[in-house]
């Protein structure tokens, strides 16, 4: 069914018919479109242009075929209308006949799609505020757990300064929490209502936007109908939000990459995320890490391609926006899938919190508590840096940690060294001196668990 067929004495060619329509893609908008069908149905009570039997039956009638088609998409697939709201609207009148027809009047495609697109994001948005706040529980379950496993920090991918793995997941609790904050930012600015834009110029009929914001569950009405009509910016905002999340995901995913490697072997991963090699019987690979990684390509790919669809349309509609949904739906598809991944990463890992420990220790990763040690007893800390890099040198040479040198060796190379050096340079005293707000001191790193686990509790009520 066509929803434009009156200017035309040809009937459109095959090709061209399939080319045009968009009914593969922009199904997933059946709950969006009936919806804010439903809604618009009200407004036309309102201005009577639909008696109170009429809109009570066009209500009915398009949630019967919600609940008879939101699980049978192939019914759906197999017609041949040009999109979803010309399908809806060919089930309507064939089930309810010519007062179908009446439920278009004042509406365009315009100003619908652009609505349905809105609804589609924030229903969307639920589903990923979820899979974030997921994906932060399973952060805090090993932070609990680990608050004394000790492991290297890394700058520059080398040993740098002892860190907890407890305080490793609080660093990307925070991250998804910058990320869960842009997604509501996202939501808030694209909380108003399209509908009622018509085609560019705004609707002659006398009806009440903001009332019809508030029945489909926006906060207001837009202001402008042709700016309403042709704005996609909160698409390139929630694919910007998914992009900056999926470079999150894939940092996380080289971090356990890397600790899963024979080099590091600072976790293992179970047997029910890895796969093996068709060649060599001995390999255990962390292909859900790399697909995660590989995958932010996709969402990337995603928002540029949204960037370059827009840059150069004028005001207002053009058919060029039919390839946006293709690009928001697969970008946001993406997003979903690798953060409920990596989710069951973290479900299905262990840590060898010994050797981990060993390979901090192994690092030289307490110099700078010697370094530290050496100002408190006045040197300058430039010169404090100089000695303690050649009493690593010296250590590395006797194949010794720094806690395992002799008193007088280190008094060799600065005489105001005594036997208290040796409670600086344990690991536990290096993590416990980092005790300012943001360190990872056992008090910060309580302090900061208690905190995700209040804010946790409040989002997962």
């Amino acid at each position: 069914m066509s929803l434009w067929g009156g200017r035309f004495r040809k009937v459109s060619d095959i090709q061209f018919k399939k080319f045009n329509n968009s009914l593969s893609v922009d199904y997933r908008l059946i709950k969006d479109d009936i919806k804010s069908s439903i809604a618009w149905s009200k407004i036309l009570l309102d201005i009577k242009i639909l008696t109170n039997n009429e809109q009570k039956l066009i209500e009915k009638t398009l949630k019967w075929i919600l609940k008879k088609y939101i699980y049978d998409f192939n019914k759906i697939l197999s017609s041949d209308s040009e999109d979803i709201h010309s399908w809806i609207e060919s089930i309507l009148v064939n089930k309810i006949g010519e007062l179908g027809k009446k439920l278009y009047t004042g509406r365009s495609r315009n100003d619908q799609i652009a609505t349905n697109l809105k609804l589609w994001c924030k229903r969307k948005s639920t589903c990923i505020l979820k899979a974030i706040v997921k994906l932060q529980r399973s952060f805090f379950n090993h932070a609990s757990l680990q608050q004394n496993t000790i492991i290297p920090g890394y700058t520059h991918l080398q040993r740098a300064q002892p860190i907890t793995f407890s305080y490793w997941c609080l660093a990307y609790i925070e991250m998804f929490e910058r990320d869960r904050l842009r997604i509501l930012d996202v939501i808030n600015r694209l909380d108003f209502s399209p509908l009622g834009s018509g085609a560019i110029a705004g609707t002659s009929w006398n009806i009440d936007r903001k009332k019809l914001a508030k029945l489909m569950g926006f906060s207001d009405c837009t202001t402008n109908a042709l700016d309403s009509v042709s704005d996609r910016d909160f698409i390139l905002d929630i694919l910007s939000a998914a992009s900056i999340s999926m470079m999150h995901l894939s940092r996380f995913s080289e971090d356990l990459i890397f600790y899963n490697s024979g080099e590091a072997n600072f976790i293992e991963l179970s047997d029910a995320i890895t796969s093996g090699s068709s060649l060599m019987p001995q390999k255990k690979n962390p292909d859900i890490l790399e697909l995660i990684r590989g995958k932010c390509s996709g969402v990337y790919g995603s928002l540029i391609s949204m960037f370059t669809l827009l840059k150069g349309l004028p005001l207002s509609y053009n058919k060029d926006f039919q390839e946006d949904k293709k690009y928001l739906f697969q970008g946001l598809d993406i997003w979903e899938e690798c953060l409920n991944m990596s989710s069951l990463v973290l479900n299905n890992m262990k840590l060898n919190d010994i050797h981990c420990k060993k390979t901090a220790q192994e690092g030289y990763s307490n110099a700078t508590e010697l370094a530290d040690y050496l100002v408190s007893k006045g040197i300058s800390f430039r010169d404090a840096h100089h000695i303690s890099g050649n009493i690593v040198i010296e250590a590395i040479s006797q194949k010794k940690y720094l806690e395992e040198l002799n008193l007088l060796v280190l008094k060799k190379y600065c005489s105001v060294i005594e036997k208290d050096i040796y409670q600086y340079l344990t690991l536990e005293s290096c993590l416990e001196k980092k005790n300012a707000i943001g360190g990872v001191s056992k008090k910060q790193t309580k302090i900061a668990l208690h905190n995700v686990e209040n804010r946790l509790l409040l989002l997962e009520k």
